[in-house]
């Protein structure tokens, strides 16, 4: 990897309003932001302090009211998802009429990878958050932390060179989301891919290397090992 490696994603004075009028809520405002390959950062605030907001942006999933994002290392935005990007959303997220291992398989299908060899893939990335005895189990049949522990095995299983995730832990104890940044860390250092992580708790913010914090829709960064941000 090089010294200054191209920016997987950049915002530029990037704002996201909701509503019009008097109505009108401000969620992101004005951020400017760069994220490298193998930074990991913790995104961290106040409820509805903009933080589920600036991730969506960034993984394409909204667009901004103003101002601009791009992927110039990862390609065009019809591209990244599934794929370079992977996103572990703060809700519920499996599809209900597929069980556990379609559910993980499914990005990978969507790629175009092969069924035997999605199906091998999503079976090893369940076995890495310890999950395997639920792979023919439905979605209904899961509590909502084991049903977050597979949603973050189905990101990891496609390897995305950018890693999303929401309040990863906010549904675990605390050995099980100990364990579950433990596997973001790990697969984001094995592959080099960025990971960002927006979380009230205190431990995994402590174990990013660097920490943005927002309020009211506004950016800050603390700079621990070359991540930038600006409000």
């Amino acid at each position: 990897m090089t010294a200054n490696p191209e920016p997987l994603v950049r915002c530029v004075g990037v704002a996201r309003t909701f509503g019009t009028g008097r109505a009108a809520v401000v969620a992101v405002f004005g951020v400017n932001c760069v994220v490298r390959a193998a930074e990991q950062i913790a995104l961290v605030g106040p409820s509805g302090s903009g933080k589920s907001s600036l991730l969506h942006l960034m993984a394409a999933l909204d667009a901004p009211t103003s101002g601009t994002i791009s992927w110039p290392a990862l390609g065009a935005k019809a591209d990244l998802r599934p794929g370079p990007v992977g996103v572990v959303f703060q809700g519920p997220s499996l599809l209900a009429p597929l069980d556990v291992a379609q559910n993980v398989a499914l990005p990978l299908l969507l790629q175009g990878v092969d069924a035997d060899l999605a199906d091998v893939s999503a079976r090893a990335s369940l076995a890495r958050l310890e999950l395997s005895e639920l792979a023919e189990k439905l979605p209904e049949e899961l509590s909502g932390g084991q049903a977050q522990r597979v949603a973050v095995a189905r990101v990891l299983a496609s390897s995305p060179r950018l890693i999303l995730a929401d309040e990863p832990t906010g549904q675990l104890d605390h050995a099980a989301g100990a364990h579950v940044i433990d596997v973001l860390l790990t697969a984001a250092t094995e592959t080099g891919a960025a990971l960002i992580v927006s979380t009230h708790d205190p431990a995994v913010a402590e174990r990013m290397a660097t920490r943005w914090e927002m309020t009211n829709g506004r950016l800050l960064g603390t700079e621990r090992e070359g991540a930038t941000c600006s409000a």
